[in-house]
């Protein structure tokens, strides 16, 4: 069964991240170069504070009117983080992340933070699973022998 260390592998445990004093424009400039719906915050010693996502944007800074140039992210981030460890399989993540309402789970091993898995890397290992099986199933009922 395929483990949340599998898919840090398959993409790489680059981490994103921002520190609570940082500007909310400067974290959504850096999301919006990187292609990203959310930054992990660190304290000082590199440790997950928050988490501050586009969601927060909407609720915490836009909605209530809020300067995002003046507010900082420790203002306005989601924490405490919901973490996992590397050897959580995909299927109990995606069960994690619905039960929870998350879509970002930065994932800690034994050494600290070993990445962040999102539900679209979720799905997208999902979906290509089943085409494999779709694939091997097809080519099982209709190759000539």
């Amino acid at each position: 069964m395929a483990t949340l260390r599998d898919i840090i592998a398959r993409k790489g445990g680059t981490v994103i991240a921002v520190r609570p004093a940082d500007t909310v424009l400067h974290a959504a400039n850096l999301m919006n170069e990187r292609g990203i719906g959310g930054v992990l915050v660190l304290d000082a010693a590199g440790e997950a504070a928050g988490i501050f996502t586009e969601r927060d944007v909407l609720r915490r800074v836009v909605a209530p009117g809020r300067d995002p140039a003046t507010t900082h992210v420790g203002e306005v981030m989601t924490s405490p983080v919901t973490t996992s460890p590397p050897d959580l399989t995909v299927d109990e993540c995606a069960a994690l992340m619905t039960r929870r309402r998350i879509r970002h789970l930065p994932v800690r091993d034994g050494t600290g933070l070993a990445g962040v898995v999102t539900i679209g890397d979720i799905l997208a290992y999902q979906v290509g699973e089943q085409q494999a099986t779709i694939a091997q199933m097809t080519s099982y009922l209709y190759d000539v022998r």
